[in-house]
C-alpha cells in the first residue's frame, strides 16, 4: 500500500489517501505500507503535521531497529523541504549503523 498524507491536493492514481499523521501512524504500524509522501501543513498544527511522521518512524528504526518505509516529501513549506528530507537521511544512517 502507498499512503498519501495532505489536506489539499490531487491523490495521485495508485495511493491511498490519508489527511492526519495519526491516520499515516497507524496505517504504517499495521506493516502494508510499502510508500509513503507527506505534505508538512495538514491545516491544524494541533493534529499534527508531517514531519511527526518522520520523527516517529525515525523513533522506530533507532529503538526497535524496524525497517523504515520508502518515504518522500511533497510539502511546499520550504524549511520543511530541508528539514524532513534531513530526518529522512538521519535515518537512513542509524539504519546502516545497525546492520
Amino acid at each position: 500500500m502507498k499512503i498519501y498524507l495532505d489536506d489539499e491536493r490531487v491523490t495521485p492514481e495508485g495511493w491511498a489517501r490519508v489527511y492526519w499523521p495519526d491516520e499515516a501512524i497507524k496505517l504504517l504500524q499495521s506493516g502494508d505500507v510499502t510508500a509513503i509522501s507527506l505534505d508538512h501543513d495538514l491545516g491544524d498544527d494541533d493534529r499534527g503535521t508531517g514531519y511527526d511522521v518522520v520523527f516517529l518512524s525515525d523513533e522506530q528504526v533507532a529503538l526497535h531497529d524496524c525497517v523504515p518505509t520508502v518515504m518522500q516529501v511533497h510539502s511546499e513549506n520550504v524549511s520543511a523541504r530541508t528539514k524532513m528530507p534531513t530526518a529522512l537521511t538521519a535515518m537512513e544512517k542509524v539504519l546502516a549503523c545497525n546492520r
